[in-house]
C-alpha cells in the first residue's frame, strides 16, 4: 500500500470512530429527551390534558429550523426528523394516559 492510501485508511478510521461518537451521543440525548416527555405524558395524563399542543410543537419547529439553519444543516431534514418525534412522544403520551386509564 501506498502513503497516501493508508492515510486515507486512517483518516476514514478516525471520522468512523468520530461518527459512532456522535452517534452514541444522539441516542444517549434522544433517551433523555424521552424520559422527559413520558413524564410530560404522565402529568398530561394525570391532569387529563391532551396529548398534542400545536402552539408548542410550532414554536419549536420554528426554533429547530432556524438552528438548523445556522448549523449549515437542511432545515427540511430537520423539519422531517421534528415531526418523527413529535409523532413518537404523542404515541408514547396516548399509552400513557390509556394506562392511566384516564384515554
Amino acid at each position: 500500500m501506498t502513503d497516501v492510501h493508508l492515510e486515507f485508511v486512517d483518516d476514514l478510521a478516525e471520522l468512523r470512530r468520530s461518527i459512532d461518537n456522535l452517534d452514541a451521543a444522539m441516542v444517549h440525548l434522544l433517551a433523555e429527551r424521552f424520559r422527559c416527555t413520558r413524564a410530560i405524558g404522565e402529568l398530561k395524563a394525570k391532569h387529563r390534558l391532551v396529548s398534542r399542543d400545536p402552539r408548542r410543537e410550532a414554536v419549536q419547529l420554528k426554533r429547530l429550523r432556524t438552528l438548523a439553519s445556522q448549523s449549515g444543516l437542511d432545515p427540511d431534514f430537520i423539519q422531517k426528523l421534528h415531526a418523527l418525534i413529535v409523532r413518537e412522544v404523542v404515541a408514547n403520551h396516548e399509552a400513557v394516559k390509556f394506562a392511566s386509564g384516564a384515554g
